[in-house]
């Protein structure tokens, strides 16, 4: 009995491993409500200033973000919107969000067993952000993060409510979504590079700003606000929430 008990121990142990090739824990540091989202997996979480919410990705994962939203309102039943990042009105992400959102991407269990990620800001930027493995390895499996007030010096083209847009959205073209063939950097996209040299600043801007670690036995943490908000970066704010939904 103390063998199959053993064994069956072993067997669920296995299983989780090869079930989930990481935890991602993201936590708001911000002084306001941020509403994470996260697909294809998560969906989405209020978290008030201090909390964390814990994601469990599968190997093989990919194509996958997670961003902040910001001055959300939703019903009991999880619809309403956001003013930055919302995804369709819903509380539960099923798709991307729309700009501007600082992202986390990343994608589990690829080539040479890697893990690649990174911080994006081809869809703009509304939330300072830090992306790291919680057992970095050396190499490209280090902290990184983007935590300039890009909302405060934001170009007067790209600027929305509660954030920095991103010029693709705001101007369309080839010259900045690099949608039919290879682009370069723009005057437009340095302003996003020269401030946070660690995350994309246009669709191609692969070689300084993707980062492996080792798949299987690295976990990832996102802290939105990692070191405090300065007032510029405050997204400007809403009349008082009426959301009922508290996770």
């Amino acid at each position: 009995m103390g063998y199959l008990r053993s064994s069956f121990v072993f067997f669920l142990l296995a299983f989780v491993t090869y079930t989930y090739a990481a935890t991602i824990e993201v936590r708001n540091n911000c002084p306001y409500t941020v509403w994470a989202a996260s697909t294809p997996i998560g969906g989405g979480r209020r978290l008030d200033r201090g909390q964390t919410w814990v994601i469990n990705a599968p190997r093989g994962t990919s194509m996958a973000r997670i961003w902040g939203r910001t001055n959300c309102n939703f019903d009991g039943a999880g619809r309403g919107s956001c003013q930055t990042g919302d995804c369709g009105g819903v509380l539960q992400c099923t798709g991307w969000g729309k700009p501007p959102n600082t992202l986390a991407e990343y994608a589990l269990d690829q080539f040479s067993n890697l893990d690649f990620w990174d911080i994006s800001l081809v869809d703009g930027f509304n939330i300072p952000m830090t992306f790291a493995p919680t057992n970095p390895s050396g190499g490209k499996c280090h902290s990184i993060q983007c935590t300039a007030n890009i909302n405060g010096e934001c170009p007067a083209a790209l600027r929305v409510p509660g954030g920095c847009n991103n010029p693709c959205t705001t101007f369309g073209g080839q010259q900045y979504c690099c949608t039919q063939g290879p682009c370069g950097p723009t005057e437009l996209s340095r302003f996003f590079k020269q401030r946070c040299p660690d995350a994309y600043s246009y669709p191609q801007d692969d070689p300084t700003s993707t980062f492996t670690c080792p798949s299987g036995s690295t976990n990832y943490r996102v802290v939105f606000c990692p070191n405090g908000v300065t007032s510029p970066n405050l997204p400007l704010e809403r009349p008082a929430s009426t959301d009922k939904v508290a996770n």
